[in-house]
């Protein structure tokens, strides 16, 4: 009887360490490896948010379209002469036979008494305009002015009732990577929006021309017949005029630029109230420094404009400023290109005065410049300015442009050079620089200069 109950007992110890070690080695291990696996344990990095939780800027572009769709206008130029159709085949038309040709482009209207904004290039010796606003009704336009340098056009047409329009905005205050929107009619599809981003500004697409470009770059789809045409940010204020795309094929692909909200609307303004535009100069000459005219000027600096000459009389000569300075900013903008300071000058006007800070042998200075009337301008690939008194006495002359700059190189191999001065074109007096602006090479039959020595040459232009 004993040894049955020491054998049960010793069996019950047995199967119940047997089933602790079962449950322990065999089940639990693998049971909880599989768990683990499958439910991995979560450690927060960080419960502290940065955001506010909402975009950083809206995508919704509906508000921003509908403010400005009703406000952009077709516009059609028809012109007709010489300057349409290639010299060779002149020769085949009468004055009353020249082909017409018709253009089309894009406007903006900017007040309610129907004033347009477009670009030079739309209406390009136009010999009638005509505006079609988004609810099809059609308008004859007259031409305010235009210039050519910035591609800036004022077109005005009239109606009883006020014209929807669109605000300015502040071009200088728009940032890389901002939404913009693109409205005009490209290929006469009216009223087309697209969208996309400021990809650069301050852009010069040729830094060769003598022009001062300073485009807005977008990436925002833009097409034949969108010149002219509207470049909006989100809250539907202009920033741009759209004008020019950088295409292979003369289509968009992907680049396209728009001349800022800023400088249009001075070009604007001075059209309207003075007829011409006004131009404030600082009267220095030089480069926008790199790395290798950094090495060739011996200067640290890689950004900025450096002054290699001065104008004599002028505000940056009279404030101080010398050859070999090294301009920063101007007025808190910074200038790290040429396209900077050109760009901000153009929204300015003679008279008024900038504050401008300039590296001299790596000294900070800062410096307050009365800016002074443009007193140049370029006329047949010469650069030419109005004469001075003392020119006007020494030649016992009252009109004339004088010659700074011989670009010309027909002109030249005719023995016209630097210091001839211009009396007439077309047989025409010419005294002031807006006597020689817009005119088209091909228009110019003939022009009288006097030579250094006092004579007349007229030179026959045939084309």
């Amino acid at each position: 009887m004993k040894s049955i109950f020491k054998t049960t007992v010793i069996a019950l110890v047995s199967a119940v360490f047997s089933i602790f070690l079962y449950d322990t080695l065999v089940v639990e291990l693998p049971h909880s490896s599989i768990q683990q696996s499958e439910n991995p344990t979560l450690i927060p990095t960080n419960y502290t948010f940065t955001s506010p939780g909402i975009a950083a800027e809206s995508t919704d572009f509906t508000v921003a379209a509908e403010k400005t769709i009703h406000a952009v206008v077709h516009v059609k130029n028809t012109s007709t002469g010489s300057s349409n159709i290639p010299s060779f085949y002149r020769f085949f038309y009468s004055d009353d036979e020249m082909p017409e040709r018709i253009g089309t482009g894009s406007g903006v209207i900017v007040s309610p008494d129907g004033y347009i904004i477009t670009n030079n290039h739309v209406i390009e010796n136009y010999s009638e305009i005509e505006v079609t606003t988004n609810d099809n009704k059609t308008y004859k336009a007259r031409v305010i002015g235009a210039d050519p340098e910035t591609d800036i056009a004022v077109l005005k047409i009239n109606s009883e009732d006020k014209f929807p329009y669109v605000y300015f905005g502040d071009s200088d205050t728009t940032r890389i990577g901002e939404w913009v929107l693109a409205v005009g009619n490209p290929f006469n599809l009216n009223s087309t929006v697209t969208a996309g981003i400021i990809s650069a500004k301050s852009r010069d697409l040729n830094t060769r021309d003598g022009k001062n470009e300073s485009y807005i770059q977008t990436d925002a789809a833009v097409n034949r017949g969108n010149s002219g045409g509207a470049l909006v940010n989100t809250r539907g204020e202009l920033i741009g005029i759209n004008t020019a795309i950088s295409s292979m094929t003369g289509g968009f692909v992907g680049y396209s630029f728009a001349v800022p909200s800023n400088i249009a609307r001075k070009v604007f303004e001075d059209l309207i109230e003075f007829g011409d535009v006004q131009r404030g100069l600082l009267g220095v000459m030089g480069q926008a420094l790199n790395s290798d005219l950094a090495s060739r000027f011996e200067v640290e600096e890689t950004e900025g404009f450096y002054v290699t000459e001065l104008e004599k009389g002028m505000g940056a000569e009279n404030a101080g400023i010398s050859p070999g300075d090294i301009i920063k900013s101007v007025d808190g903008v910074s200038i790290n290109k040429f396209a900077d300071l050109s760009g901000y000058l153009s929204t300015k006007r003679p008279g008024e005065i900038v504050t401008i800070k300039y590296n001299r042998k790596g000294a900070l200075n800062t410096a307050k410049v009365k800016l002074e009337k443009i007193n140049r301008a370029s006329f047949y690939y010469m650069e030419v300015r109005e004469l001075t008194p003392e020119q006007k006495k020494q030649y016992n002359i009252d009109y004339g442009l004088y010659i700074s700059q011989m670009n010309n190189r027909r002109l030249y191999q005719n023995g016209i050079d630097n210091g001839y001065i211009i009396l007439e074109v077309n047989d025409r007096k010419v005294s002031t620089l807006s006597d020689v602006k817009n005119w088209a090479p091909a228009d110019i039959q003939n022009i009288l200069f006097l030579n250094p020595e006092g004579g007349k040459e007229k030179i026959l232009l045939q084309y």
